[in-house]
């Protein structure tokens, strides 16, 4: 079910369009309720200082008007309410106003129609009771109003500023707003939705020089200027994926034209004796002679294909279970015994010294990493000479040949495995580090030691997959030593 979901996930420029349309929404419904409370509270200050101002101007009449005298009539509330008074605020704002006794009996309005507009069960006394010197707000015919109860003596006087319009403004504010808000969004949802698009197009730059690779197009890179700065890294690391790419398949289509030409001559070998065997009965020692040429030519023809499937097999590290800890000093005395009659006849001889530590890695390549080193030391060394083994133990901070890709940390101990011999033919540096190449003999008139040419390509593949390192030093033109390295086991 996760991996269902997981293929349904929308496109990276979706995913960025939807997260910021949802951070713009959230960010303009703030705003609006901001805006919109703002502005309501503006009117709402605004009627309560109208409503104040006239309520002031009419208790000041009130107190100033001469009512001791006789009491309230009609005439004189109504002179109260004088809209022609040059403080009144009644012709300016629309003002609406009550006059009545202290028994809520309705002396005057103003305007006198208003006073129709009245519910039935209007009464001043008991707006009074629930508000008294209190703004509050009242509907009346289906109008809002802002609006006041002041005293004096005995008369009640209510003060209402209709706030219709202010309602009105405000839902056409609203919605004003609202619309401005929304195009607001579309069009930063729409830049951003842009913008991610160009961003991203470098990217399908990438991904277009990635479809088109194919073996005739393994030179093509990427300029890295015409990039942004952000995807820069990421072209290099392009680029320099292509370079190893190109490397590996050419050097794949090297070994394969050397495996095709080093197969051609024993196979052409073994079609031409048997079609010469074929032609005529011949004598039975002729054909055990051709039996045994054969044999040699197929046992040749078998190293070869064994040690190009060791070669293929040491090409990637060795897993969990090939590690275990090796005796180095047994393994190479062992090989010293094994190899000491043969370097006998040429009057070799092998010294060893040295301090041998454990080591990790599988013993069977590692067997076969030193067995190749003395093979080749045997088989090339000057007549009458000596093919010194020494060991020398490195710290991280010592080894400086260390690889690259080893993260090292200081308690780390390497072993230095050396195997000097004196060549019986110069050889200069250049020559030494073709070695290393698969299929490369340097003497090939060399009729003592037939090999395949792999031998030391198979070396530096067993040490690379022990995270290893392995050298060739040529000294003086006929001194020959090999450096092999490996973690000694803690």
């Amino acid at each position: 079910m996760r991996d269902k979901f997981k293929n349904r996930r929308w496109p990276l420029l979706w995913r960025t369009v939807f997260l910021l349309t949802i951070f713009v929404v959230i960010s303009q419904v703030v705003i609006y309720i901001w805006v919109q409370r703002s502005v309501n509270e503006h009117f709402e200050q605004m009627d309560s200082e109208i409503i104040t101002h006239a309520a002031f101007n009419l208790r000041k009449r009130m107190v100033n008007f001469n009512d001791h005298i006789e009491p309230f009539t009609v005439s004189k509330t109504q002179a109260l309410i004088d809209v022609n008074h040059p403080h009144s605020s009644w012709l300016d704002y629309d003002l609406k106003t009550l006059i009545s006794d202290k028994n809520g009996n309705l002396l005057s309005s103003n305007p006198s129609n208003f006073i129709n507009d009245l519910p039935a069960d209007f009464s001043l006394l008991q707006l009074l009771q629930g508000y008294r010197d209190q703004q509050f707000m009242i509907k009346i015919n289906n109008r809002h109003y802002r609006a006041i109860i002041i005293t004096h003596q005995e008369v009640l006087a209510f003060i209402a500023l209709p706030i219709d319009v202010h309602h009105q403004y405000l839902i056409q504010f609203n919605r004003q707003l609202s619309l401005i808000l929304i195009a607001i969004t579309l069009l930063l949802v729409s830049v951003a939705a842009l913008s991610v698009h160009w961003g991203f197009a470098p990217l399908a730059t990438i991904v277009q020089k990635m479809k088109g690779i194919n073996l005739q197009r393994l030179d093509e890179r990427i300029v890295v200027g015409d990039m942004p700065l952000e995807l820069r890294p990421l072209t290099e690391s392009y680029n320099s994926m292509m370079v190893k790419l190109e490397s590996n398949f050419e050097s794949l289509s090297r070994f394969s034209d050397n495996i095709a030409h080093e197969l051609r001559t024993p196979i052409a070998t073994l079609s031409t004796q048997t079609q010469v065997m074929l032609t005529k009965p011949r004598e039975s020692d002729e054909y055990i002679e051709q039996l045994h040429h054969q044999h040699d030519t197929l046992k040749q023809l078998s190293a070869m294909i064994n040690d190009m499937l060791l070669l293929a097999k040491t090409q990637k590290e060795l897993s969990d279970s090939q590690i275990s800890h090796v005796d180095i000093e047994s393994l190479i005395t062992k090989l010293i015994d094994y190899y000491e009659m043969i370097a006998e006849d040429r009057e070799i001889i092998f010294e060893k010294s040295g301090d041998f530590k454990t080591v990790l890695g599988d013993k069977g390549l590692l067997q076969r990493l030193f067995a190749n080193l003395m093979s080749n030391a045997i088989y090339y060394a000057a007549s009458n000479s000596t093919i010194m083994i020494s060991a020398t133990v490195l710290t991280s901070s010592t080894s400086l040949n260390a690889p690259k890709d080893d993260i090292q940390s200081p308690e780390q101990l390497w072993l230095r495995i050396t195997m000097t011999n004196r060549l019986d033919k110069p050889l200069n540096q250049i020559e030494a580090d073709k070695l290393f190449e698969r299929f490369y003999r340097h003497d090939k008139t060399n009729t003592m030691h037939s090999g395949t040419g792999l031998g030391l390509s198979i070396v530096q593949a067993i040490a690379n997959a022990h995270n290893g390192k392995v050298s060739i030093t040529i000294k003086d033109e006929c001194l020959f030593e090999v450096a092999v390295k490996l973690l000694i086991a803690r």
